[in-house]
Parts: C-alpha cells; sequence; structure tokens
C-alpha cells in the first residue's frame, strides 16, 4: 500500500510519560525527559497510557520552544496518527494523486477557504463547479464502530451548520474522516459524546452533505489510505 505521506527527517521514536493540559505532553527521548506538542484537543481516549510508544516530528522551526510535536501513539499493536493536522494534508496529497474517487477530477484545490466568517479546510473547483471539504481525525472506536468526536465540538457542530447552508445553496459538499483505527468497521457519530453533533451529523447527511470515513494506515514509516467504511444505519 503506497505511502502518500511521509514523516520529516529527524522524526523519532520515544515513551510517553503524561499529558499536561491539552496540548503538552511529557516522553522519555533516548532516556531523558523532553516536553512534546500535540495539536489534538479532543480527549484521545484510551490512547494515551504510560510508558506507550509514540511517535514525535520535529518543529518546522527549529526555534520553537518545544522541539517536537506528537504524530502517532501505539496504545496496542497498531499505531493510531493523533496529529489533527493529517487528514487536510492527506486530502490535499489524495487529490493531487487522484487517490480519492470521491473527489472526481476537480482541478484546483483552495486549503483553508474562506466562506462568510469562517474558513473550511478545502474547496475544490472545475468544470463541474465547486466542492467544500472539512477534514476530520477518527481516532476511537467502539465494538467496532469508528466514533466522533472524541470530545464535545462547538467547532464541529459549526461546520456541519456552514456545509448545510452550502448544500442549500445547491454546493457540493463533504466531510471527510480519517479513520485512524484499523479495527474500525463502520462509522457512526459519537451521541454518548456530544448528541448535538451526532443531531447534526444525521441531519446534514439527510441534506446532502457527503461523508466519506477512509481507513487511514499510518506508521513511522509513513500515512496510507485504506478502504473506505460504511455508514451506521441512523436511529
Amino acid at each position: 500500500m503506497p505511502y502518500l505521506l511521509k514523516f520529516p527527517q529527524g522524526s523519532r521514536p520515544a515513551l510517553f510519560v503524561a499529558r499536561e493540559k491539552r496540548f503538552l505532553i511529557h516522553v522519555l527521548l533516548d532516556g531523558r525527559p523532553v516536553t512534546a506538542h500535540t495539536n489534538n484537543s479532543g480527549s484521545m481516549l484510551g490512547l494515551l497510557r504510560p510508558g506507550m510508544e509514540v511517535f514525535l516530528s520535529p518543529a518546522a522551526s527549529p526555534g520553537r520552544r518545544l522541539p517536537y510535536t506528537l504524530e502517532l501513539v501505539r496504545p496496542c499493536g497498531d499505531w493510531v496518527g493523533v496529529n489533527t493536522l493529517a487528514p487536510n494534508r492527506l486530502l490535499k496529497r489524495a487529490w493531487e494523486t487522484r487517490a480519492l474517487p470521491e473527489l472526481g477530477a476537480y482541478t484546483d484545490f483552495t486549503a483553508e477557504a474562506k466562506w462568510g466568517d469562517s474558513r473550511l479546510d478545502a474547496k475544490l473547483t472545475g468544470p463541474d463547479g465547486e466542492f467544500w471539504i472539512e477534514a476530520k481525525n477518527v481516532t476511537m472506536v467502539e465494538d467496532g464502530v469508528a466514533c466522533f468526536p472524541d470530545a464535545v465540538t462547538e467547532r464541529g457542530q459549526k461546520h456541519l451548520l456552514e456545509l448545510m447552508e452550502l448544500a442549500k445553496r445547491g454546493v457540493r459538499v463533504g466531510v471527510f474522516l480519517a479513520v485512524q483505527r484499523p479495527d474500525g468497521q463502520c462509522f457512526g457519530p459519537a451521541d454518548f459524546i456530544d448528541p448535538r453533533f451526532a443531531e447534526l451529523f444525521w441531519q446534514a447527511l439527510d441534506r446532502g452533505v457527503e461523508f466519506f470515513p477512509h481507513v487511514v494506515h499510518a506508521t513511522p514509516d509513513g500515512i496510507a489510505l485504506g478502504r473506505r467504511l460504511p455508514i451506521v444505519p441512523q436511529p
């Protein structure tokens, strides 16, 4: 399976020690304590255990206070990608390589496209018009169901409302869900975490928002795109 994304030179394995607040983690790197950044504001429920393997990438700026960013965790046998920027990067790379059939033959890709007072992750344009897409990172699985979100997300709720508004205007819209867990057999909204998001998810699905969850295979060698998952039946 080809890797669509590779980690930068200088990426390193480490051992997880603890998480501090939302955006800091403490690790042992070559046996010495190091504090690293995580951009994942979710709970990462069930993923962080003292002593487990993690994988870090170096900061793009050598002067940054925290020299590494958390990319992968290994709670059991499989690696799980927890960098919330990875789905956006994967989406763009999939468009460039035509790896996602859902993206069709759009000729232009604009990241962080502005609509109203917000920005959506991507706007694709071409002879068939526009396709606005949000990208989400999915790291939680319950009884074989890959679930999102793992914490209440007002931002995610807002995005669904914005996509529904665009759909009402006749614009194609969708959500790319990067399911970082190979044990996920299908996808469903986490109504036991964020009931409002789940309510909006089903509304959006009924109103023409396309959801395409794909398994993502992440290892220290890179990130590959896997099969598309079905969506659970609406309750």
